[in-house]
């Protein structure tokens, strides 16, 4: 019986697969055609049966784009970099993209340890930094054994040197494995999506307005309360968006 199911779900997955092919390859003919908004249709049809990818992100952007519709463009580009962070074409695109946008945001610029701290988390994710770090504690342990036992003084001072560096490195590891863990944790991007918003000095329509924000700009999420989201731009300044002004890219 479970035989019979196995094949089963391999034959819908693979049946589901020839459907989503074709109906990419649809979707790009008809782009090739000038018929952007029918080749999004066929794209957003994958997109309904969960398959995500690159390719499939890219090509939104580019159709988007081309009907000049600036929040989903700006939004499917980041998507596709989400899944491949070093696409120059997809990075390119994107800042073309981002030319269309009204607001001119400044970054703040990250100094002195934070900085090095934050570039050194993120040249690896949380996963390959654990990774490290086990491995780390193997070679501590190994070399420390090696110490132990060896007679000779030059192979002593040599595997305990090993020891300590291999420990000190467990050690940054560890660290930089957590560090990048918050980071993932307080990374939650969106785009808003509306034409125009007003950013609310608290979360009702009766508060002070803080600033207003255009389609296509990037934000941080960094609460909810009911339908309203706190947000921060680069140049430090926050404020409350209804949630429907926006949309999160991190939800796939």
């Amino acid at each position: 019986m479970k035989q019979v199911l196995y094949i089963a779900v391999f034959l819908l997955s693979g049946l589901g697969f020839s459907q989503n092919m074709t109906l990419f390859e649809q979707g790009n003919a008809l782009y090739n055609d000038g018929k952007y908004e029918d080749a999004i249709n066929k794209y957003q049809a994958i997109l309904e049966t969960e398959v995500h990818s690159a390719e499939l992100y890219f090509n939104l952007g580019n159709a988007h784009y081309k009907l000049n519709n600036i929040a989903p463009s700006i939004y499917y580009y980041e998507k596709a970099l989400q899944l491949k962070p070093n696409d120059t074409e997809i990075i390119n695109n994107l800042n073309f993209a981002k030319n269309m946008t009204l607001d001119a945001i400044d970054v703040i610029p990250e100094v002195g340890m934070s900085k090095v701290l934050n570039n050194v988390s993120s040249a690896l994710s949380f996963d390959m930094w654990a990774i490290l770090s086990v491995c780390f504690v193997i070679l501590a342990v190994a070399m420390f054994m090696n110490y132990i036992m060896s007679e000779g003084t030059k192979t002593k001072r040599f595997s305990f040197s090993l020891a300590f560096a291999s420990l000190f490195l467990m050690a940054g590891s560890l660290v930089s494995a957590f560090h990048k863990y918050n980071l993932d944790k307080l990374d939650n991007p969106a785009i808003v999506f509306a034409q125009e918003t007003k950013v609310k000095s608290e979360p009702n329509l009766r508060s002070e307005e803080a600033f207003r924000l255009h389609e296509g700009t990037k934000v941080q999420v960094l609460d909810t309360v009911e339908n309203w989201k706190k947000i921060k731009l680069t140049d430090g300044k926050m404020g409350w968006i209804l949630a429907e002004d926006i949309k999160l890219l991190n939800r796939f």
